[in-house]
């Protein structure tokens, strides 16, 4: 598969973060892939619809799916679909998305550390003003 990545500068800090987050969220690689091709739905990711998808690594409730894809939006990988009569319940890649994604090609992501998930974390609560 050829990712086509459109030639935008991100300073290697946001790429981290945006890497980081995608490594400790639920969510697989698969997921990034199909919204190459097309939008992905929310309710595609919800449940045993998004582990039979490969979408994610578990089951995920409504309230957790909601979290997690709000987090990669904050974060720049993923943006809501428009269309003509305003925000969906779709999903995007941004350019970061697929920057992201282009690194995932030449190498599969590696699990994040002990202390990757507590940046993470800090960083997601820090970013809600909890």
């Amino acid at each position: 598969m050829s990712i086509t990545v459109e030639k935008m500068e991100y300073s290697q800090q946001t790429v981290r973060r945006a890497d980081r987050a995608f490594r400790c969220s639920p969510f697989q690689v698969p997921f990034l892939q199909q919204m190459l091709i097309t939008s992905v739905a929310f309710l595609a990711l919800v449940g045993q619809a998004g582990v039979d998808a490969g979408y994610s690594d578990r089951p995920l409730s409504e309230l957790a799916a909601d979290g997690q894809v709000n987090w990669l939006i904050k974060v720049g990988l993923l943006r809501r679909e428009v269309d003509g009569q305003g925000l969906t319940d779709n999903f995007r890649l941004t350019p970061l998305g697929r920057q992201i994604l282009a690194n995932y090609t030449s190498r599969p992501p590696q699990p994040p550390t002990v202390w990757e998930r507590l940046h993470n974390l800090l960083q997601r609560l820090l970013s809600w003003g909890v």
